[in-house]
């Protein structure tokens, strides 16, 4: 007599087939644990989004090439499609939510396992998918009026975005609940940027959802101000304005603080250059929240990734010192760039790998 697979043994054969490169297996897989009595919502949320997770790690590894990230990906993806065509739907009979992706945020896969558990929950869901403009997911609340939507983003330099989103479904009267590391531990830039709630995964969303969520009443749309009154200083919006000359700067001024980059490719500079901007976006999102956690969690995140590619993470550092002399004149600016630089001088440096 066979027994029904454990949770973690569905999970295991849907991460070989899914590195495998193996979407019918896949498919196969999580369709075989559902006939067995696996619960639907396990399966999305305890088998395929750690798998989703463990694709992430691979790549900061160095274990996947990004083609082999997007591959998985869009295998996971195609999973779930495959787990709500074999659902028989239900009218929505709890009523109509939005999911959405801020605008800008390519990471639809939280938001979509979210958007799918809601309608086993008894939800009528719009999906909207990806970075989905501001003005375009208003046109949609007047068109549907919704009791709530969830707002989704994973990186944080979407954050002004997401303020822009939140304050904007709220002046027409409908709540925001936000969710995704984008919105900090805890929560706290949801809550910085005035959401109605926050939820740290889709049971947290579902059970927010069924406990209610007041309606704000429709108003003006606030000023950015209003929730955080730092950006006075225009330092935020100096640093946005200026990202160009600053990424051209530092590209410049490198090649005299790591000499090892004058002997880079062309696609080499193509990417210290990409890099430099990503420094730059998350430099000015800790400037947006006020919060150098932000800054020094990127730049640590980073200093990991260069290392498993065995790029030197005093590279990093020689880009921090030359965006320091360019902000001189901008205190708030100045410190962020000095806490960066002091997390990434405690980072770790991992020990050779000695392995046979």
């Amino acid at each position: 007599m066979t027994h029904p697979a454990t949770t973690a043994e569905v999970r295991e054969r849907l991460w070989e087939a899914v590195a495998a490169g193996d979407e019918y297996d896949a498919v196969r897989t999580v369709r075989a644990a559902l006939a067995d009595g696996t619960d639907e919502e396990s399966l999305l949320l305890d088998v395929i989004a750690p798998v989703q997770h463990k694709v992430g790690e691979e790549w900061a590894a160095d274990r996947f090439t990004v083609a082999q990230e997007h591959a998985a990906t869009a295998i996971n993806e195609r999973v779930v499609a495959a787990l709500a065509h074999h659902r028989h739907w239900d009218t929505g009979q709890r009523g109509r939510v939005t999911v959405a992706c801020v605008d800008g945020e390519w990471h639809a896969f939280p938001a979509r396992l979210v958007a799918e558990v809601l309608r086993l929950r008894g939800w009528r869901v719009d999906y909207l998918g990806a970075q989905t403009p501001t003005p375009h997911l208003i046109a949609h609340l007047h068109h549907t009026d919704p009791q709530a939507v969830l707002l989704s983003s994973s990186l944080p330099t979407h954050l002004p975005r997401a303020h822009s989103a939140i304050t904007a479904c709220q002046a027409v009267g409908v709540p925001v609940l936000a969710g995704g590391p984008a919105f900090g531990p805890g929560g706290r830039y949801a809550r910085a940027l005035g959401a109605d709630l926050w939820a740290a995964d889709a049971r947290e969303a579902a059970a927010a959802l069924e406990a209610g969520l007041a309606r704000p009443a429709p108003s003006a749309v606030r000023q950015v101000v209003d929730d955080l009154p730092h950006l006075a200083d225009q330092e935020y919006t100096m640093t946005v304005h200026s990202r160009g000359r600053l990424v051209k700067q530092t590209l410049t001024d490198l090649e005299d603080r790591f000499p090892a980059m004058r002997g880079y490719s062309d696609i080499q500079r193509e990417r210290t250059a990409e890099d430099i901007a990503h420094i730059v976006d998350f430099l000015a999102t800790a400037l947006y929240v006020d919060d150098a956690e932000v800054f020094t969690a990127f730049l640590t995140w980073t200093a990991g990734i260069l290392q498993a590619r065995r790029v030197p993470a005093r590279s990093l550092l020689a880009g921090l010192d030359a965006l320091m002399e360019q902000a001189r004149d901008f205190p708030r600016t100045l410190g962020l760039l000095q806490d960066g630089a002091s997390a990434v001088r405690s980072h770790p440096v991992p020990r050779p790998d000695t392995r046979v």
